[in-house]
């Protein structure tokens, strides 16, 4: 049935007894996949790209990082209050201003003739992926019925993971064979074609909720600062700044809890957290999955190049065997968690990841590289179980009302989860080996901090088990 106009706004409810015509629920979901492709291609692609682009423009390492930081932090600073704004104004609506938005400074990134200008461009892009990831979850859940919600979130998870899979590897091709600013063409172009369709076929099609007072902007102003203050502050660890940092951030952090208990229409409904233990606890196992698990890749590459000696593209090469594996098996994961309670799904691809980071720690100078791919595997098919049926979870605890919060909270957790899961490693790094460029001396040091970063993120994903096993109150349903 097609949606229809109300008085005032759109709006098309499935939860009312309506049912959404399968080709508007193929196309959000078709959009929604590509997108999480596009923003996670980029996000990882231009990695590869930075020595291209401290060879042009002859900037520091420090200028140089914070173009992917930029990045980061613009995204998870926004998150949370573009959730509670697609709520108020329409989820699709704020969707596709951040379609617009990104394929705008997609094209102006590629433009760009300076490297304060391109960071410049990155921060937008950054606000505009916000707006996405606070919203595409969201979408898929109320444009599909409570039986198919799980494939559906499994195929757009595996869009995020495709993206992250073929980053580094599509990404250096195309670097290699036409330049940095080739990445951000591809993306655009994408963009493009990602920004019409749903300009198209769903014009007339949104959610909204009736608002109860004025929109909370100094709760976001207060959300956004501390939470950068916190995540900023793991990347000057183990530097006095950077503690300063994290202190200032989870201050603020308490501060904005307590402001919320008293908006008169906060960002974060608190109660979320206090009287829905699934919400809470769930929330927690996606902050910790991916706390212990975003680093990996980062220190096998290290540890392949430097520690095995492999060039850098046949490393890359034996990484993707377990994102790739996680790519396919997510849709799986997500059907999987149609028929069974989607909790006990994730739980089983948390303790998967145990078994995968566990036998990491034990790495050698002499490992086996079949050891290495079949770890690789098990985590690869660990993710693809934790993620979309976690996300299952998360978005089936809350009201329709709470859909957009419920995204964006779980899209912070997931941005801050990477953020630290760097932090612990690079802290590892700078205690055991040194800030200095890292020499042949250096090695067994490497692996040394290999180790011991791989058992921490054991012992995380270890409570990470028994936060995602945790089980709704009677009184919750």
């Amino acid at each position: 049935m097609r949606a229809q106009r109300p008085c005032q706004c759109l709006l098309l409810d499935c939860y009312a007894g309506r049912t959404m015509e399968r080709r508007t629920q193929n196309t959000i979901l078709a959009v929604s996949t590509l997108t999480g492709f596009m923003v996670t291609f980029i996000a990882s692609a231009i990695n590869i790209a930075l020595p291209l682009i401290q060879a042009e423009f002859g900037v520091s390492a420090v200028v140089l990082g914070w173009i992917s930081l930029s990045y980061l932090l613009a995204s998870v600073a926004v998150l949370l209050p573009a959730g509670r704004v697609a709520d108020l104004y329409g989820r699709t609506r704020i969707y596709l201003i951040g379609l617009a938005v990104f394929m705008v400074f997609s094209f102006a990134s590629a433009l760009a003739t300076s490297a304060m200008m391109l960071i410049s461009m990155r921060v937008i892009q950054g606000l505009a992926s916000g707006l996405l990831f606070s919203t595409q979850y969201a979408l898929v859940i109320l444009s599909h019925p409570p039986e198919t919600r799980g494939r559906a979130l499994g195929i757009q998870v595996s869009g995020v993971y495709l993206g992250l899979t073929l980053g580094p590897v599509l990404g250096g091709v195309i670097t290699h064979n036409a330049g940095w600013r080739s990445l951000f063409l591809v993306v655009g172009a994408l963009s493009v074609v990602n920004c019409a369709v749903p300009l198209l076929k769903l014009r007339n099609v949104d959610w909204r909720e009736p608002k109860t007072g004025h929109f909370d902007i100094v709760g976001s102003f207060i959300w956004a600062i501390a939470l950068s203050a916190l995540l900023l502050g793991f990347t000057y660890l183990p530097d006095w700044v950077g503690a300063v940092l994290i202190a200032a951030g989870l201050s603020g952090l308490v501060f904005f809890f307590w402001w919320e208990t008293r908006a008169d229409d906060p960002l974060f409904n608190v109660d979320l957290l206090r009287r829905n233990r699934v919400f809470a606890f769930s929330n927690m196992a996606s902050f910790i999955n991916y706390s212990a698990t975003s680093a990996m890749t980062f220190l096998m590459s290290l540890y392949l190049q430097y520690n095995r000696g492999l060039d850098a593209q046949t490393a890359g090469l034996v990484l993707v065997t377990g994102t790739f594996l996680q790519a396919v098996l997510s849709i799986g994961a997500g059907r999987l968690a149609d028929r069974i309670q989607a909790r006990l799904v994730a739980s089983a691809g948390m303790a998967l990841c145990v078994v995968g980071l566990l036998a990491f720690s034990f790495l050698g100078e002499t490992t086996s590289y079949w050891y290495i791919i079949g770890t690789l595997c098990v985590l690869g098919i660990g993710y693809a179980l934790f993620a979309s049926p976690m996300t299952h979870t998360v978005m089936g605890s809350v009201e329709k009302k709470y859909v957009g919060v419920a995204s964006a909270t779980l899209a912070t957790m997931r941005t801050a989860g990477q953020n630290i899961s760097m932090g612990i490693a690079t802290l590892v790094i700078a205690v055991v080996v040194g800030r200095h460029e890292i020499g042949p001396v250096d090695y067994p040091n490497l692996l040394t901090s290999t180790r011991i970063t791989f058992a921490i993120f054991t012992a995380l994903c270890v409570l990470g088990v028994f936060a995602s096993l945790v089980k709704p109150r009677r009184s919750e349903g």
